[in-house]
């Protein structure tokens, strides 16, 4: 699981019937440096499969692969990132 920020949404010109009830939201995961310097972020984005409601700018934690489809079993959907928490704060140890 990594941390990501929102940066945008996805609009879907026909959407498959599997992707009702959420939205497809574009995230940029940080680094581990990236967040200790607090730095901007630099990364490539993902599309990420969204239920909880992140807006833009939200932090979010990322599940990516085989693992972000697992809140769907029994059912499928082609998903490759999904958002299983919005962040309110984040502090690293040293």
């Amino acid at each position: 699981m990594r941390i990501a920020q929102i940066v945008g949404t996805v609009t879907l010109n026909e959407c498959h019937p599997s992707f009702a009830g959420a939205r497809l939201r574009l995230a940029v995961p940080f680094t581990c440096e990236e967040l200790a310097e607090g730095t901007p972020y630099r990364g490539d984005t993902v599309v990420v499969w969204d239920e909880l409601g992140a807006g833009i700018g939200s932090a979010i934690a990322l599940s990516e692969g085989p693992e972000a489809a697992q809140p769907f079993r029994p059912r499928i959907k082609p998903v490759d990132a999904y958002n299983a928490a919005i962040l309110d704060h984040i502090e690293l140890a040293d």
